[in-house]
């Protein structure tokens, strides 16, 4: 009901209780509540005989309702629990997902405290300045095939950025989202499988939108970098957020229904690897080479001294200055 109440209000004119109560069938008390809960919620709203109600300005916190206004999505996102403080939105999902959490919920915060990145990093996450989410994934795929995940919602990221700046992000295989050399984003998957059954996965998606550099750990404060930095104005999360929700969406279900090749030709577009000398650390240790492409798994393909070429299939990459 809230959500069709602001959807009246964003009409840009004022609108009389009577009106509303009339257009949605409740009567002018209940009106009252809901406008005085939306008030609660942060968004000012005046009112006045005159001119009925009006909105003033919007609320700066991931409101379902609001995030709702505009996303037409049939899976992700259909159901969207939203959470002003949590460890992690991935530990949320998780157990959402034990207990049977359907395909598609996503799980927003204002912000996490163990927020975590690949590997069991650590992912700064202050209150209010990011998006911070994950997403419940039960595909009809083998456990291989999950690895094209992230690099489907890095696209998706990628895209959704594009939409609401003038920013060019690029893509570092396997996850990261950069402005130029600077991380602005990345994105995890965590898995619940069997030998060739996948039961559910975990897809989160962690974007620095408003921070200020200097609200950087100094750890990271050089390598790090937010959407408002790069473009000097203000970036709306909530509008940055309908856009990968609906940009994942639409590129999850060509990969569920035509497979991964199509998506791939998008991310090499998009990607800051391929083509560049790179060093990659893993569990064999360090590779250093040419970065030649990402095969039809997605993963890289690397170009080594000697001329041979080693398949890729996790490791951290950095790009090397020729």
């Amino acid at each position: 009901m809230r959500q069709l109440i602001l959807s009246a209000l964003k009409q840009g004119n004022g609108v009389s209780g009577e009106e509303l109560g009339k257009k949605l069938n409740i009567s002018r008390a209940a009106i009252w509540k809901h406008i005085n809960k939306l008030r609660k919620q942060g968004y000012k709203i005046t009112s006045s005989p005159q001119s009925g109600y009006r909105l003033i300005e919007s609320a700066t916190r991931f409101i379902p309702e609001e995030v709702d206004l505009g996303l037409n999505n049939k899976l992700i996102g259909k159901r969207i629990l939203y959470r002003e403080d949590v460890t992690s939105t991935q530990d949320v999902a998780e157990g959402l997902a034990k207990l049977g959490g359907e395909d598609g919920i996503v799980v927003i915060s204002e912000k996490q405290s163990t927020g975590r990145g690949r590997k069991g990093r650590d992912w700064d996450s202050p209150t209010g300045e990011g998006i911070y989410l994950s997403v419940i994934l039960r595909p009809n795929l083998t456990p291989g095939q999950v690895l094209q995940i992230p690099l489907i919602a890095g696209v998706a990221v990628g895209k959704a950025i594009k939409m609401v700046s003038s920013l060019e992000p690029r893509i570092k295989w396997p996850n990261d989202i950069m402005i130029g050399d600077r991380k602005v984003g990345g994105i995890l998957t965590e898995m619940n499988s069997e030998i060739n059954k996948v039961n559910y996965v975990i897809l989160g998606i962690g974007i620095n939108v408003t921070t200020p550099r200097a609200l950087f750990p100094e750890s990271i404060r050089s390598i790090a970098t937010s959407l408002a930095e790069e473009c000097g104005e203000t970036i709306s999360r909530g509008r940055l957020l309908r856009h990968i929700l609906a940009e994942f969406e639409s590129l999850y279900t060509q990969f569920l229904t035509s497979g991964f090749e199509g998506i791939r030709e998008e991310w090499k577009a998009m990607n800051n690897t391929t083509g560049s000398r790179v060093k990659i650390s893993g569990e064999e240790g360090e590779i250093e080479g040419e970065a030649l492409d990402i095969d039809s798994e997605g993963f890289l393909l690397v170009r080594k001294e000697n001329g041979n070429v080693k398949r890729i299939i996790s490791g951290d990459v950095s790009l090397r200055v020729p």
